[in-house]
């Protein structure tokens, strides 16, 4: 059996491998989980809870009897007022809840926890044409969380022998399950749409994609390969958004898409990040053309965009 935070990752591959799949949701919107009760063998295999991140023990009967834990439940704002409580404390706390839990039950050998590349990139480092970013790198502020987790893991490792990999995706894109949108197709979504709002939307900066089902099948590696360990950076493809939106022009001619940016500051340098590690997890990346095709279909299908 294996246990999934709710993430839209991984509702790519609930319910396909046969393993019986237990499902911990956060409060809240309840079309956030609905579509999961309609996967193939959801009816059969799938069984959904409710728990809260910041509440200690409240993923204890979840985790009660598995053998993996996908935690992939983090808070993502673009914006927020309080980002310790908004963003860290149910970030830190959260993980520190789920891997307390996974460490009270003999039962679960291994956690797979989803990070960010924003955990990996921001560390004051030049990030020019001669750079290639890998798992070694650490931003500033994540070093000190990573350490303070490194430490508890270690700890519990010691009682439980669990093992935990992290997978780290850049801004994930690609076609919806859910109904709802989430914030990195949100994202997606605000910057194509400049062009039909009258305004100059494009955002002066470098991305790093990657497609959804990219990264629900290294998490699904993750934990079929015996060998894999540590960090994995997922990143397809690193580039300014404005050839997202080019490559979104030649397959959607008609649609209004912002033809500059917001700004008039020059574009930053493009660097790469390293594939060679999540090679070892048998990832072939999906092009990022059509990664922005599936996203715009999707996005046409949920009602959210008219091409």
């Amino acid at each position: 059996m294996s246990v999934m935070n709710a993430a839209t990752c991984c509702n790519y591959c609930d319910c396909d491998s046969g393993q019986r799949v237990l499902h911990g949701f956060q409060y809240g919107d309840p079309k956030r989980t609905e579509h999961l009760l309609d996967l193939d063998g959801a009816k059969e295999r799938l069984h959904l809870f409710k728990a809260n991140l910041v509440e200690e023990g409240s993923f204890d009967p979840v985790v009660d009897g598995c053998e993996c834990v996908f935690h992939v439940a983090s808070p993502v704002l673009l914006g927020t007022n309080d980002p310790h409580a908004n963003l860290i404390e149910p970030a830190v706390k959260g993980t520190q809840n789920v891997l307390k839990s996974c460490a009270r039950f003999p039962s679960v050998k291994r956690v797979i926890l989803t990070s960010s590349m924003a955990s990996v990139i921001f560390n004051g480092k030049p990030l020019t044409p001669d750079v290639v970013v890998d798992e070694t790198w650490f931003s500033d502020f994540a070093f000190c969380v990573s350490n303070k987790l490194k430490r508890l893991l270690g700890n519990l490792q010691k009682k439980s022998g669990i093992d935990l990999v992290t997978i780290n995706p850049g801004l994930v894109i690609g076609p919806l399950l859910q109904p709802t949108l989430n914030t990195s197709a949100e994202l997606f979504l605000d910057n194509i749409n400049g062009g039909a709002l009258g305004a100059p939307r494009l955002p002066s900066e470098i991305y790093r994609f990657v497609d959804v089902r990219d990264v629900a099948y290294a998490h699904i590696q993750a934990l079929e390969i015996p060998s894999a360990s540590g960090r994995y950076c997922l990143v397809g493809r690193v580039t300014h958004f404005s050839n997202a939106v080019k490559i979104a022009h030649e397959l959607y001619p008609t649609l209004p898409l912002p033809e500059k940016c917001a700004d008039d500051k020059a574009s930053p340098l493009v660097y790469e990040v390293s594939k060679e590690k999540a090679k070892t997890l048998g990832l072939d990346y999906i092009p990022l053309e059509v990664s922005v095709k599936d996203t715009i279909e999707s996005l046409k299908e949920k009602g959210f965009l008219n091409v």
